[in-house]
């Protein structure tokens, strides 16, 4: 359950602190007065997506912060565990919002991205407002809503279904590699004896193309290279010059080397400089002689470099790539060569997947369509006492054979709809082309009633699903919500009073001015007399009437006898 929710500088709401109660909680209050602030509050910090319009008006960023119960057998405590959360008896969650875009979420102290939010959160808390209508609308998320009710046992032909749908992946795959039919594989082979051959001429070596550009770099300077080691040799080897020099210096330092250590080794050095500029001067003339220009290597270098690169657009970025993709091209032509048994073995697997495949389909739809005939049946009567006395609710699914198991999913073949007759003698038509406002509202609560025993969801969050109805209905919604109320926390927002007396805690919604002339809102849990004063105002009544206050009185009478019925009954 969500225990406690702090609100801070979120749209009109300064600050708030909210402690929530077990059973039903009902927050009501004038039109306007902040009611849907504290849903988008909560909203926020379940993981919707934020918006600085949220902020109050002169600050800089928002936050709310949310304490919630759980049982120890919710599915949350397996997601925290797997997202390396430490886990306690309560699961605690910040998040911040700033006017820069930048936000930040923690979970029990840990960061988390507002996705791994969710997946935590999916768990704690249903929240049904206006929008869920348009969510059943759907017929992906009306067959969802019926695998819920369905529960475990599709949930494991579910995970067998994958299994083998991964395996027939596999097949496919590997029946791709061996070309698919005889004529495709033959084409196959012949594309790839080309490439290998193509290949295998060109005969490429591991360093090579370094080598042909190095060559390459060389012909293209040749002549600044003759004339560099030419000049070069002049200045080393002529007569008076560099090597002569070296000499005529070190002969200088000769008549002294025996006189000091110092100059002794001055001497030496100068003697293993001449001996370096005699080797390299050597060295250079041997490059000077040797070096010509060879107008065939230069071709043969350009004419290897093309082909070298023609074969990198086809096979490899470099000759390594190329070599590998050799490689790989000649086990998948070894492979296609002797394919043909191979072939055979692999469809006959994909055949008998497909047909195991289609058996689990039948069993799935085995399974939706008993639990649909119960759960439709349920709802239908929940409809019956929800004013809507001819209601019939049933689902319906389209057929399938075995020449659609190409389009198998982890969900099955089957595609379902609910269909919806509000009125006698009236043909059974999808939601979306008949139900009303008010009559979704209904639907909407009779499958919460419904559901609330197959999830370990703890919390329901209803916002103003009692819109557009009244009288004997608004008292059967109050009891639908003690109902549900027996197990599970729920939080309403009403303008009913029949279902603002039924709860077990009460909250107040008010807009004022602050000192600062600000307009702010504020939560307040009521006592009993303010609670009669606002079941007054909710029954339209004035608060210094007394028929007004004994009327409100009455009500919360009559509604406390009522829940202590349907807990009583629920109990035995």
């Amino acid at each position: 359950m969500l225990a406690k929710l702090i609100i801070k500088n979120i749209a009109l709401i300064d600050a708030a602190e909210i402690d929530f109660e077990p059973g039903l909680n009902v927050l009501s209050g004038e039109t306007g007065a902040g009611k849907s602030v504290i849903l988008d509050s909560i909203n926020f910090v379940l993981g919707a997506k934020a918006d600085r319009t949220m902020i109050r008006y002169g600050e800089s960023e928002c936050s709310v912060y949310a304490i919630f119960r759980t049982e120890p057998d919710n599915p949350v405590w397996g997601t925290l565990r797997e997202l390396d959360i430490e886990t306690d008896e309560d699961v605690i969650i910040s998040r911040k919002y700033r006017m820069d875009g930048r936000g930040d979420i923690r979970v029990n102290g840990n960061a988390v991205s507002a996705g791994m939010l969710r997946k935590i959160t999916a768990n704690l808390v249903d929240v049904h407002g206006q929008s869920e209508h348009f969510y059943l609308l759907s017929e992906i998320n009306q067959l969802a809503l019926l695998d819920r009710a369905a529960g475990e046992p599709l949930e494991q032909i579910k995970k067998q279904l994958a299994k083998i749908l991964s395996e027939s992946r596999e097949l496919e795959r590997k029946l791709k590699v061996l070309g698919g039919d005889e004529a495709a594989r033959e084409r196959r082979l012949d594309v790839l004896k080309y490439q290998i051959d193509e290949i295998q001429r060109a005969d490429l070596r591991d360093g090579e193309e370094e080598k042909l550009l190095s060559k390459r770099t060389f012909f293209a300077n040749i002549e600044k290279i003759m004339h560099s080691l030419s000049e070069a040799v002049q200045y080393l080897n002529e007569d008076g010059a560099v090597i002569d020099l070296i000499h005529a210096a070190g002969r200088s330092l000769a008549d002294i080397s025996r006189l000091d250590h110092e100059y002794e080794s001055l001497y030496d050095r100068m003697e293993n400089l001449a001996a370096d500029a005699e080797d390299i001067g050597e060295t250079l003339n041997d490059l000077a002689e040797n070096i010509c220009w060879d107008e065939e290597e230069a071709a043969q270098v350009e004419d290897r470099l093309d082909l070298i690169r023609s074969l990198k657009k086809k096979y490899g970025k470099s000759i390594e790539e190329i070599l590998q993709y050799y490689e790989t091209i000649s086990q998948e032509y070894d492979l296609l060569s002797h394919s043909d048994a191979e072939y055979a073995r692999l469809t006959n697997c994909l055949e008998e997947i497909q047909i195991q495949a289609y058996a689990l389909c039948g069993q799935m739809t085995k399974i939706r369509k008993d639990i649909a005939r119960q759960f439709c049946g349920a709802v239908a009567e929940e409809l019956h006492t929800l004013n809507i006395p001819k209601a019939q609710f049933e689902a319906q699914f389209d057929g399938y054979t075995e020449n659609d198991i190409g389009h198998v999913t982890c969900n099955g073949l089957d595609v379902m709809r609910f269909m919806f007759s509000a009125n006698a003698g009236e043909p059974f038509k999808p939601l979306n082309k008949v139900i009303s406002g008010g009559e979704m509202s209904r639907l909407m609560l009779a499958i919460k009633t419904c559901m609330s025993d197959v999830n370990y969801i703890s919390t329901y969050i209803f916002d103003e699903i009692d819109a557009g109805i009244s009288g004997k209905t608004a008292k059967t919604v109050a009891e639908k919500f003690a109902a549900i109320s027996r197990d599970k926390q729920v939080i309403a927002v009403s303008h009913l009073a029949q279902i603002a007396a039924m709860a077990d805690a009460n909250f107040l919604i008010a807009k004022s001015e602050n000192h600062a002339e600000k307009t702010v809102t504020t939560i307040t849990a009521v006592d009993d007399k303010e609670r009669n004063a606002e079941i007054v105002r909710l029954l339209g009544g004035d608060d210094a009437s007394g028929a007004a206050r004994q009327l409100a009185d009455e009500l919360l009478l009559e509604s406390k006898c009522m829940k202590q019925r349907i807990r009583t009954n629920y109990l035995n």
